[in-house]
């Protein structure tokens, strides 16, 4: 039975694909502390963990009538960004998938009351919430497939649950040890045209609002403590702060490691960092001795009780 043996909740910001001269150019000479921490998190974790498999939960990828779920033998090409193709021109990527994995985790879609349909099209778009990652944790590590699955913008807290779900019991089916890495920020509003550059630096007072920052570290300090609870309780609140893709990839990664039932603790790397607004962090969850608390991985023998938070209407915004 496969099993996620790790998760992360990660920055992918254009900035750490930048050159390091302009990097520190933007930030009074420092280095940017998300470059340093996802090579450390590189060196820690993506080389020494047995697994076989990364799932990116990419923010940037919005689809409107299903989940998708991308499910190439290979995906290989030149990445740039119709974003910030200045700074993200003809990258590199090259890295096999994992069909089977994909394959599996849409076919656990109805049972969780979703759609998802695993699409192996080789003209699919990527997006740099993956490539971005990709290249710091996974180039030059070829054994290592990656997968890629996008929020859904006509989706809710419930329907990006409901995905996790599958996500879990998609995996339970396979062989496969799993990383799951939610790629996306905090709070996510950025300064406006003639104002941001006046706040490239990555120091967090530079986060679009006090309120926004202070919402972002009380969330960081409960996902330090494990208390994913108080996450879920609260996601009314924080969407105030407009989090990117209204926290879907985090919500889809807690859906399938527990919901409010996983207590697995933070392990932070680098600091919390503003860029043109929003805020930033690097955060990953090992796997609890005892397996993650609560997921439907323990079961694929029928549809798994859940109490989840319930939604509100009026913080449900199409801006993904």
């Amino acid at each position: 039975m496969g099993e996620v043996v790790g998760a992360g909740l990660l920055a992918h910001v254009p900035t750490i694909v930048l050159p390091e001269e302009t990097r520190r150019a933007l930030n009074g000479g420092r280095e940017v502390t998300l470059v340093t921490g996802l090579r450390q998190l590189r060196e820690e974790v993506f080389e020494t963990l047995d697994y076989d498999t990364v799932v990116v939960l990419d923010s940037h990828w919005a689809t409107t009538v299903e989940f998708v779920v991308a499910a190439q033998d290979r995906r290989a090409g030149l990445f740039t960004s119709e974003e910030l193709p200045r700074g993200m021109c003809r990258m590199p990527y090259d890295y096999p998938g994992d069909p089977e994995l994909a394959r599996n985790i849409a076919s656990f879609a109805e049972r969780n009351g979703t759609w998802i349909t695993a699409i192996d099209d080789v003209y699919l778009p990527v997006y740099y919430a993956t490539v971005n990652l990709w290249k710091y944790l996974g180039e030059g590590l070829p054994d290592k497939r990656w997968v890629t699955i996008g929020v859904c913008q006509t989706g809710d807290l419930e329907d990006h649950l409901r995905l996790g779900r599958a996500l879990a019991e998609g995996i339970a089916a396979t062989d496969r040890k799993v990383l799951l890495i939610a790629s996306g920020a905090l709070s996510h509003t950025f300064w406006p045209l003639r104002e941001l550059r006046d706040h490239e630096s990555s120091d967090p007072a530079h986060v679009f609002t006090p309120q926004a920052r202070a919402a972002d570290l009380e969330r960081i300090a409960w996902f330090r403590q494990g208390r994913h609870d108080r996450v879920l309780e609260t996601m009314p609140e924080f969407r105030r702060y407009r989090p990117e893709a209204r926290f879907s990839h985090y919500l889809m990664m807690i859906g399938a490691l527990g919901e409010e039932r996983c207590t697995a603790p933070a392990r932070q790397y680098g600091e919390y960092e503003n860029a043109i607004g929003t805020g930033q962090v690097l955060l990953w969850f090992d796997r609890p001795e005892a397996g993650w608390t609560g997921t439907a991985a323990a079961s694929t023998g029928g549809p798994t009780a859940r109490t989840t938070p319930t939604a509100h209407p009026e913080t449900e915004s199409a801006d993904a």
